[in-house]
């Protein structure tokens, strides 16, 4: 599997995405390609314009498709990952809240495939953060083997933690995501008990599970995702395992084990 030729489909299409998602129903069982580019706009991908024209003149230029197989590679062979197929295409600059939440990248894991959102890239290693973080996703999705409907709040913000500090083992703390230090330690935990700690058994399918993990309203931003890398830079601090190891530690050791978040 590895990179799909996306920008082949771009080259052709650019101006039709409906008809790029026409091509993507065999990976999304029981989708038509309305329902498949409605999902992936909310994470990020495209429309046409001029500025996401511009943006895939320079994924070309900047061989971002070579790039990112070649980082995918490294990485499979790293983590024992699964292989899968990746999906690259120009990101929607519009604004939004993204799975990585940066200005010029975004991205979206499933437990078969991987989405990348990208723009102008003037350091491969930030191309190289967000594929750790997405592919950390695909990782332990895979190793959990659940049904998308029985993952719970804390099983998000512990996946979104642990694909985080996988990115600081791996590239370094100045490629971390802006909302790992959006919160002081002492804001996050009353954070943490004013809004999390007792909604953590909330599932994807309940309204509250994505305002909690974006944010919104009343509810500060990001803070499910600033939360989950604090859990797990604490029980790093504690415990010493591999990035390995970390696909499938249930996500209820990292609260039981903490002596912040407990």
């Amino acid at each position: 599997m590895g990179i799909i030729r996306t920008n082949q489909w771009l080259k052709e299409e650019f101006e039709h995405p409906t008809e790029i998602c026409e091509k993507l129903i065999p990976y999304f069982k029981g989708q038509n390609a309305n329902e498949i580019y409605n999902q992936l706009m909310k994470f990020g991908m495209y429309r046409p314009s001029r500025l996401s024209k511009w943006s895939l003149e320079m994924m070309v230029e900047q061989k971002i498709w070579e790039n990112t197989e070649r980082l995918f590679q490294h990485y499979k062979k790293k983590w024992s990952g699964p292989d899968i197929p990746i999906f690259l295409f120009p990101l929607n600059q519009s604004g939004g809240l993204f799975f990585r939440s940066e200005s010029d990248k975004s991205g979206v894991s499933y437990p078969d495939k991987m989405f990348l959102f990208l723009s102008q890239i003037d350091d491969t290693k930030e191309l190289e953060a967000l594929l750790v973080h997405e592919y950390h996703h695909v990782c332990r999705l895979s190793k959990l083997n659940k049904r998308m409907e029985e993952y719970t709040l804390l099983d998000s913000i512990i996946i979104e933690g642990l694909a985080e500090y996988a990115v600081l083992n791996n590239c370094g703390k100045e490629y971390l995501a802006n909302w790992c230090r959006m919160y002081t330690k002492k804001d996050l935990l009353g954070l943490w008990d004013k809004y999390l700690k007792g909604q953590l058994g909330k599932k994807k399918s309940d309204r509250v599970h994505d305002n909690l993990l974006y944010g919104g309203g009343r509810i500060p931003k990001l803070l499910g995702y600033a939360a989950g890398f604090a859990i797990v830079e604490d029980y790093y601090k504690a415990h010493d395992y591999s990035t390995k190891l970390s696909f499938s530690i249930p996500a209820s050791k990292f609260i039981k084990d903490s002596n912040n978040f407990g």
